[in-house]
């Protein structure tokens, strides 16, 4: 799936072919995704995109009467092409831009979305999500507040939107590995501490996989349709069996939250 580096790797490059461009037509080749597509979303043929915005992994093509709501989900991604190249197979909406480009999404499972938001609202998706990972709101002391009390392990706690948005699967391991932190610890256990070594650890590891253009999976790609190119610098994640980069401690791996979850027991202790 991709993850809030790749998604804002996605903004960023589909933002300079949109921004302040007006839609010349929409055009859906299949009328449900994840949900049915709403009917408003066509609305914006006309209109003028004032910005591309992200939060969590939604994007939103803001307009003046409203924004369409993007979501990648498991396999999603974006292109913009010249109108004339020939539909690839699971593209399933386009947006056509005025300068003679179309913006694609093309999701072969089809568990992406696109949604309608109305001026000034805040859509459904948007209202029980925490802060963005790389603002100030999210701070060692914000989240050492929420983990009191709590039992989940350190991992999943990370990785629910509740507390914080973005830090996925992948970005989880490498975090927890970085910090010295047993993913399967008890969130109310960490001390200040080592929530202090950990949230700078978090958003320097998502900031650095935003700068080098996202991580290579095989179902992502830029906008460009180039893959992104972080996953050859990930130090745990994908390593199970093989020696630890610091001990050369063989990578051991457990399901939290029937996710894949890689550590090394000498350098991460329980």
């Amino acid at each position: 799936m991709p993850e809030l580096p790749e998604v804002e790797v996605s903004r960023m490059g589909i933002a300079p072919h949109l921004t302040d461009k007006v839609v010349n037509a929409v055009r859906i080749y299949h009328p449900t995704l994840r949900w049915p597509i709403p009917e408003e979303v066509s609305s914006i043929a006309g209109h003028k995109i004032r910005m591309v915005t992200r939060r969590a992994k939604y994007l939103s093509l803001v307009t003046d009467i409203g924004s369409v709501i993007l979501h990648l989900g498991m396999s999603g991604n974006l292109r913009v092409v010249a109108k004339e190249e020939p539909l690839k197979k699971h593209d399933h909406i386009e947006f056509e831009i005025e300068t003679g480009v179309v913006l694609r999404l093309n999701d072969p499972r089809r568990f992406g979305a696109c949604l309608w938001q109305e001026p000034g609202q805040n859509h459904a998706v948007f209202a029980k999500l925490g802060p963005e990972p790389l603002t100030d709101e999210f701070d060692a002391p914000y989240l050492f507040a929420h983990a009191q009390g709590k039992k989940v392990p350190i991992k999943q706690f990370i990785m629910d939107n509740k507390y914080v948005v973005g830090v996925g699967n992948i970005y989880a391991n490498e975090s927890l590995f970085e910090a010295k932190i047993h993913p399967q610890a008890p969130s109310g256990t960490l001390t200040l501490a080592q929530f202090e070594c950990l949230v700078p650890i978090i958003k320097q590891t998502l900031q650095k996989a935003i700068t080098q253009g996202g991580t290579t999976l095989k179902d992502f790609a830029q906008s460009d349709g180039k893959p992104g190119y972080f996953a050859q610098e990930l130090k745990i994640y994908g390593r199970k069996g093989k020696p630890c980069v610091v001990c050369q401690q063989l990578i051991e791996e457990v399901r939290l939250g029937q996710r894949s979850t890689v550590f090394c027991s000498n350098c991460q202790l329980l």
